[in-house]
C-alpha cells in the first residue's frame, strides 16, 4: 500500500538538485577522500588509548573492528551504488521510513560529522599544547586536557574557519589537493611503526598476558578509544556521492578500499607502539595498562614513543603530520557535514536556502551553517578521548538503518537499477544490523545514554518544523507539545545525573539510575502516544514507523546498565553473557524496522529515477 508523505503530493523531485553538484571526482580521489577520513586523529591518540583498554590485545580490536565494519559497510554498497546521492546516509532513512526516522537518525549522523571536524581541530590543538604549554591553549580539569578561553577556543575557530575556506572551492580542488595529503598521511604512519619495530620488547605482549584486560576489554576498546572513530571514515564516499565519476563501480571499491587501506596500517602501529612502550618514560609500573590515559604519554603517545626509541628528531615530523593528518579529516568531514546539510534540505526537513550554491557548485550556505555548529563544539567540554567515544557512538547509531534501508527499497522500489546487489542479503543485512548494535552497545552505558539524550531531544525540531511544514500538525499543537516535551525531557535529563559529566560518571545527588531510565521511557512512551494523537492520519504514519527505533535505544538501555559494560558493581548479564540478549534485542529491531519501512511519496512517485546515473 502506498502511503504519502505530504498532503501536496510530494516533494517536487528532491533528487534534481543533486544534478547541480559537477561528477568530476575519480575512482582513485574517491578512494584517497574515504581512506583520508580514516587516518586523521585517530592515529595518533587510538594506539594508546586502546592499549589502556584491552592491553596487547588491541591489536585485535582493530582486526575485529575492521571485519565488523565490513559487514555493516555492505548494505550502504548496494545503497550508494543504487542512488549515488550527495548526503546519501542522511537520504536513505526517509526514503525508507519516513520523516520522523530519517530526521532522529540523519539528524544524529549530521550532529556527529560537525563534531569530528571540530575533534580534528581539538586533536591539531591538544599535540600542538603538549609540546609548546607556554602558549596556553588547553589546562587540565579532572585529569582531562579542556581548551582555554580565549586562546583554546579561537584558535581552534581559526582551525575550523581553514577549513571551510578549503571546501568552499570546490569538489575538484578538495579531491585533488586532498590525494597528496592522503599520500603523506600513509607515509608518515608508516614510517612510524617502521622506526619503532627498532624498540620492540616482545616481554610486553607476554608479561602481563595478552588478555591483561580480559575479552571484553578488546571489544569496549572498539567504540570507547577511537578504534571505530577510526574507521567510521568509510561512509563519507556516499557523502560525496553525487560527484563521483561513474559511482556504481566506484562506490563499491572505494568503500571497500577505505577499510581495508587503515586497517593495515592500524594493526602494524599498533603492535610496533606495544612492542615499543618503556613502562619507565611512560612514568608507569610495567602492566599498568589502565593508566596508561592518565600517564605522560598519554598527550602525544606516538611522540613520546619516538623520543624513548631514539628517534626524537623524527618526532618534528611525527609533530608536523599531527598537524596535518587531523586537519586533512576536519575539512573532508566538514565537507560531508555541508553535504548532509544540503541533502536534508532537499528533504524538505531544514530551509531551502541551504541548498543554494557558489560558482563552484559548492552548497556554500550549508557550509556556513556547518561551520558555525563546529565552533559550538570548541565549549570547554572534555577532551578529545571523552568525546571521542561519543560521537563514534552518534555515528554509529546512524549505520544502523542501512540493512533495514536496503530490504526496504527492495520491497518498495523493486524496478531501480542495482549496480552492486547484496548477494545473501537475508543472512548479511540482519548481521549488519546485530554488528552496529553491538558496537553501539559496548561503548558503554554512560556513552550511550549521553547520545539517547541528545537524539531525543532533537525530536521537538522535527514536530516544530517539519511536521508544521508538512501540515500534519497544527502549529499551535506542535508548540505546545514541542516545549512541554522539551522541558520535561530537559529536567529528567538533569536529574538522572549523567549527562555530560566530566568523569563519566553520575553526579552526587541524582536519582537512582533506575528510576531514571524507567522516567525516561515515561517521558518517551507519553511525548509520542500525545504526538500521535495529535497529529493528522499522515503524520501518524510518520510517528509510529519510528516506533522501532525509540524503542530499541531503550532497550540498549536498560542492557547496558544490567550489563558487564554499566555501572553496577555486580551486573545481572556477566561477561561475555550480555551479548546474548543485546543480539536477540537487534535481531528484533531489524525484523521490526523492515516491517516498518513504506512506500514513501518519493518513491511511490518515482522521483527516484531522478538520481539514476546510466551505467
Amino acid at each position: 500500500m502506498a502511503l504519502s508523505s505530504s498532503p501536496s503530493g510530494g516533494i517536487a523531485a528532491p533528487g534534481a538538485s543533486s544534478e547541480k553538484l559537477t561528477r568530476s571526482m575519480s575512482l582513485t580521489n574517491l578512494i584517497f577522500l574515504g581512506v583520508s577520513a580514516q587516518i586523521g586523529s585517530g592515529w595518533l591518540f587510538a594506539v594508546l588509548s586502546a592499549a589502556g583498554a584491552a592491553g596487547p590485545a588491541a591489536v585485535l580490536s582493530w582486526v575485529l573492528a575492521a571485519l565488523l565494519f565490513g559487514v555493516i559497510a555492505m548494505p550502504w554498497m548496494e545503497l550508494g551504488a543504487m542512488l549515488p546521492r550527495s548526503g546519501g546516509p542522511v537520504r536513505y532513512p526517509s526514503l525508507s521510513h519516513g520523516m520522523m526516522t530519517g530526521w532522529l537518525v540523519g539528524g544524529a549522523y549530521w550532529i556527529a560529522t560537525v563534531a569530528v571536524t571540530t575533534l580534528e581541530a581539538q586533536a591539531v590543538l591538544t599535540y600542538v599544547s603538549s609540546n609548546w604549554p607556554e602558549l596556553g591553549l588547553m589546562h587540565e580539569v579532572d585529569g582531562l586536557e579542556i581548551l582555554t578561553w580565549p586562546r583554546g577556543i579561537l584558535a581552534g575557530v581559526a582551525i575550523l574557519a581553514v577549513f571551510t575556506v578549503l571546501n568552499i572551492f570546490g569538489i575538484k580542488m578538495l579531491s585533488e589537493a586532498n590525494r597528496w595529503i592522503t599520500l603523506w598521511k600513509i607515509a608518515i604512519p608508516t614510517l612510524t611503526f617502521i622506526l619503532l619495530f627498532t624498540a620492540f620488547r616482545s616481554s610486553n605482549f607476554t608479561e602481563t598476558g595478552f588478555f591483561a584486560m580480559g575479552f571484553d576489554g578488546v571489544l569496549h576498546a572498539i567504540p570507547a578509544t577511537g578504534i571505530a572513530f577510526a574507521y567510521l571514515g568509510f561512509r563519507q564516499v556516499l557523502d560525496f556521492g553525487g560527484e563521483c565519476k561513474n559511482p556504481q563501480r566506484n562506490i563499491p571499491i572505494a568503500i571497500a578500499a577505505s577499510i581495508l587501506i587503515p586497517m593495515v596500517v592500524y594493526v602494524l602501529l599498533q603492535v610496533a607502539f606495544i612492542g615499543a612502550l618503556d613502562w619507565a618514560a611512560a612514568g608507569l609500573a610495567p602492566g599498568e595498562w589502565g593508566s596508561l590515559l592518565s600517564s605522560d604519554w598519554a598527550s602525544a603517545p606516538l611522540f613520546q614513543a619516538l623520543i624513548a626509541a631514539g628517534f626524537g628528531g623524527f618526532g618534528t615530523l611525527l609533530l608536523i603530520d599531527a598537524i596535518v593528518s587531523p586537519a586533512a579529516t576536519g575539512w573532508v568531514f566538514l565537507g560531508s557535514a555541508t553535504r548532509s546539510t544540503y541533502a536534508l534540505s532537499e528533504h524538505d526537513m531544514a530551509p531551502s536556502l541551504l541548498q543554494r550554491l557558489n560558482r563552484f557548485a559548492v552548497p556554500w550556505m550549508s557550509l556556513l551553517v556547518s561551520f558555525a555548529v563546529s565552533c559550538l563544539f570548541l565549549l570547554p567540554l572534555p577532551s578529545w578521548y571523552r568525546l571521542v567515544s561519543i560521537v563514534s557512538v552518534a555515528l554509529l547509531l546512524s549505520y544502523l538503518v542501512g540493512s533495514s534501508s536496503m530490504m526496504v527499497l527492495r520491497r518498495t522500489a523493486p524496478d531501480l537499477p542495482r549496480p552492486f546487489r547484496l548477494r545473501n542479503a537475508g543472512f548479511w543485512a540482519p548481521a549488519s544490523f546485530v554488528a552496529t548494535l553491538i558496537l553501539v552497545y559496548v561503548a558503554g552505558f554512560s556513552t550511550v545514554l549521553n547520545l539517547a539524550i541528545v537524539v531525543f531531544a532533537g525530536t521537538p525540531a522535527y514536530v516544530a518544523y517539519i511536521a508544521v511544514r508538512q501540515n500534519w500538525i497544527t502549529r499551535i499543537r506542535a508548540y505546545s507539545w514541542s516545549a512541554v516535551f522539551l522541558t520535561v525531557w530537559g529536567f529528567v535529563s538533569w536529574q538522572g545525573g549523567w549527562f555530560m559529566t566530566v568523569s563519566g560518571g553520575q553526579r552526587g545527588g541524582a536519582w537512582e539510575t533506575s528510576a531514571y531510565l524507567v522516567a525516561c521511557t515515561a517521558v518517551l512512551a507519553v511525548g509520542g502516544i500525545v504526538l500521535y494523537l495529535m497529529s493528522n492520519s499522515v503524520g501518524r504514519v510518520h510517528v509510529s514507523r519510528s516506533t522501532w527505533f525509540v524503542t530499541l535505544l531503550m532497550a540498549v538501555l536498560f542492557l547496558s546498565f544490567y550489563g558487564s559494560y554499566g555501572p553496577l558493581d555486580h551486573p545481572v548479564f556477566g561477561e561475555g553473557w550480555d551479548l546474548i540478549p543485546v543480539g536477540i534485542a537487534g535481531l528484533a529491531g531489524y525484523y521490526w524496522s523492515v516491517a516498518s519501512g513504506f512506500q514513501t511519496d518519493e518513491v511511490r512517485e518515482n522521483h527516484l529515477e531522478d538520481d539514476v546515473v546510466p551505467v
